[in-house]
């Protein structure tokens, strides 16, 4: 049984090196369909730690469904040369922390240039041949539901790449996650009654089902029209927004949209690996019941 949520938040997440990105946005919306609104930052943009008070802040306000545009794990194909077979996702979410402690605003990048873990990731140049370009499972099964193609967690060049984002977004989950007992991890931790619970989403899987291809949207008829067909109202936005603003708000109501739908919390395709070590996407691998 799924529990109920009072609110649906998604960020857009980033993993870059500074104070406050312009590319981190925040949106919230009710049980409803009211539209989503935008969380303004405490000052100009976003930082990482402000979403994480934001959000340990946000926990007094009922249980959420929030979804965060970052990897909650890597392919285990490369990161079990760490473990034992054994190991789960918490204990590479302590390995990172403990390569990247005392790096401020939850940086994770160190992690890949630490001399032991360094070697699977590609971090410049031309494709090195020892590069198998490694994804999890549910990287896989996006791809095939015709959502898009993530990126690898561990290819760390280019404009699209996620893994500096994917390692920061886990050391904030694990920092909340020993704050607070009413924080859940799905897939590692089943929703109960009263836990805010947080999945990893790809923004683009909730555009292109409603009706996006795979261009970014910034004009307010085109949010409305994205939100509609998840059964929201219109945001009316007074002016264009930024593709990280729009993926934010058009999330959260696709959070919404399929938080009720049993089938996206079980996909057939999610397995054992996917559910202790590698992690999953939301609304990936229920393509037949996509509309």
């Amino acid at each position: 049984m799924i529990p109920a949520f009072d609110r649906f938040v998604a960020i857009d997440w980033s993993g870059a090196k500074g104070r406050r990105y312009a590319g981190v946005a925040v949106a919230e919306c009710v049980a409803g369909d009211d539209p989503p609104t935008l969380v303004e930052p405490p000052t100009g943009w976003w930082s990482r730690q402000a979403v994480f008070e934001w959000l340990r802040a946000g926990l007094e306000r009922g249980p959420a469904l929030v979804g965060i545009d970052c990897a909650f794990s890597l392919p285990f194909a490369v990161a079990r040369t760490y473990f034992p077979a054994e190991a789960t996702a918490f204990d590479l979410w302590d390995l990172i922390e403990q390569a990247t402690a005392g790096h401020p605003d939850f940086l994770g990048g160190p992690f890949a240039e630490h001399p032991a873990f360094a070697a699977g990731f590609w971090t410049g140049g031309r494709q090195p041949a020892w590069y198998t370009d490694p994804h999890r499972l549910t990287e896989r099964v996006c791809r095939a539901d015709g959502y898009g193609s993530p990126q690898s967690p561990y290819k760390l060049i280019g404009s699209k790449q996620v893994g500096r984002g994917a390692l920061a977004g886990i050391r904030m989950l694990r920092a909340l996650r020993a704050t607070d007992p009413r924080v859940a991890v799905w897939p590692f931790e089943e929703p109960a009654p009263g836990r805010t619970v947080f999945a990893e989403i790809y923004p683009r899987l909730f555009l292109k089902r409603a009706g996006f291809g795979l261009r970014k949207i910034r004009a307010p008829e085109d949010v409305d029209a994205a939100l509609a067909h998840l059964k929201s109202r219109p945001a009316k936005l007074p002016a264009s927004v930024s593709d990280h603003d729009a993926d934010a708000l058009v999330s959260a109501a696709g959070l919404r949209w399929l938080a009720a739908r049993p089938e996206v919390w079980s996909p057939a395709a999610l397995d054992g690996t996917a559910r202790r070590q590698e992690g999953w996407i939301f609304g990936v691998g229920d393509r037949a019941n996509a509309s």
